[in-house]
């Protein structure tokens, strides 16, 4: 399966979980610092209707700060109530919109802050086995924004669910879709994973 093709099985994965959360788990916090859930819901509707010219302009008027055209992003896109968040993201399943970036960025996006939201909220996301790997295998050799070759240099992580595992040294090793947090920089999902390199993982996230 393509690179969009597991991006669009992502999305739909995770509208058909995220259907299932109440008033309260939308206004948690979560593993986004400064984030609730809800906010994190509406920066994956932004990205998923994101286009380059939209994303250039947004930045030049965010003055070249991207934390900032994300924070205006969510706010704009957050006005929304969840269940018409909900709706735009199951419109933008199959399309191929995003900002400017390769694809697999925007599968370890979709994994990544679909768990972000279902983590804190004890939500179960069906992934697809191929999607994690896949996730997985994009988001272990990024460096800007996410930080995560720096993070897991001189580490092996290994899953202990599928068949997968990168790099040499101290083991970290738990379900796969937490190996993933822990690379984008998570910290609370630290707490269920195991071996001698968690402590080296902690100390850098």
């Amino acid at each position: 399966m393509g690179m969009w093709e597991l991006v669009a099985t992502e999305r739909a994965r995770l509208v058909e979980a995220l259907g299932t959360l109440d008033d309260e788990q939308w206004a948690a916090p979560s593993l986004c610092e400064g984030w609730t859930t809800k906010d994190t819901l509406a920066h994956v509707v932004s990205t998923a209707e994101m286009t380059p010219p939209r994303f250039f302009l947004g930045l030049a008027s965010a003055g070249f700060s991207f934390g900032r055209l994300m924070d205006r992003n969510v706010a704009a896109v957050g006005a929304d109530l969840v269940p018409r968040l909900l709706e735009r993201l199951s419109a933008r399943v199959h399309t191929r919109n995003a900002p400017p970036g390769p694809t697999g960025s925007w599968l370890v996006e979709t994994v990544a802050h679909g768990e972000d939201i279902a983590y804190p909220t004890s939500t179960a996301i069906a992934h697809s086995e191929e999607a994690l790997v896949a996730a997985a295998d994009s988001a272990k050799g990024t460096q800007p924004l996410l930080g995560a070759k720096k993070r897991v240099a001189g580490l092996r992580l290994r899953a202990d669910d599928v068949a997968w595992e990168t790099g040499e040294g101290p083991e970290v090793r738990g379900p796969l879709r937490l190996l993933v947090l822990a690379m984008v920089g998570r910290p609370p999902v630290l707490d269920d994973l195991h071996g001698d390199g968690v402590a080296q993982l902690r100390a850098r996230s």
